[in-house]
C-alpha cells in the first residue's frame, strides 16, 4: 500500500474531532462566505444556554474564532473587536446588537453561543 495524503479539512476535522471529543460537531459542507469550503454550522449540537463549555467569549476572541458564530463574517468580526475596544468590551451578550450588521435577527442565531465571561 502507497502512502495516502490527507487534505489540509480532513486534518482540521481530525484536529477539532480531538478537541471537542465530547461535542457532536456538525460540519455543513455548504459554501457560505465566498463560495470557499466547508463551514462549522453550529459549536454543538448538545449545547444549551446554559452550557458555557463551547461558547465563543466575544470579550477576548479573535476574528477567526468571531467567524465560527453563524452570519459573521470578516467585516462584521472586525466590527465586533472594534467596539469591543472603544466601549471597553461588552457588559452583556445583548450588547453585541450594538455593533454595526447584527441586529435581531442575528442576535437570536448567535446567542446561544456566545458569553461575556
Amino acid at each position: 500500500m502507497g502512502k495516502r495524503k490527507i487534505s489540509k479539512y480532513n486534518l482540521l476535522i481530525f484536529i477539532l474531532t480531538l478537541i471537542l471529543s465530547t461535542s457532536v460537531i456538525i460540519i455543513n459542507t455548504h459554501t457560505k462566505y465566498k463560495g470557499e469550503g466547508p463551514y462549522l454550522e453550529t459549536l454543538s449540537a448538545t449545547s444549551t444556554s446554559a452550557d458555557n463549555n463551547f461558547k465563543i467569549n466575544i470579550n477576548t476572541a479573535t476574528a477567526e474564532e468571531l467567524q465560527f458564530l453563524e452570519g459573521i463574517g470578516e467585516k462584521t468580526a472586525e466590527a465586533i473587536i472594534e467596539y469591543r475596544k472603544n466601549f471597553g468590551g461588552f457588559k452583556s451578550i445583548e450588547e453585541i446588537k450594538n455593533v454595526k450588521g447584527i441586529g435581531e435577527k442575528k442576535f437570536e442565531a448567535i446567542k446561544n453561543f456566545i458569553t461575556v465571561s
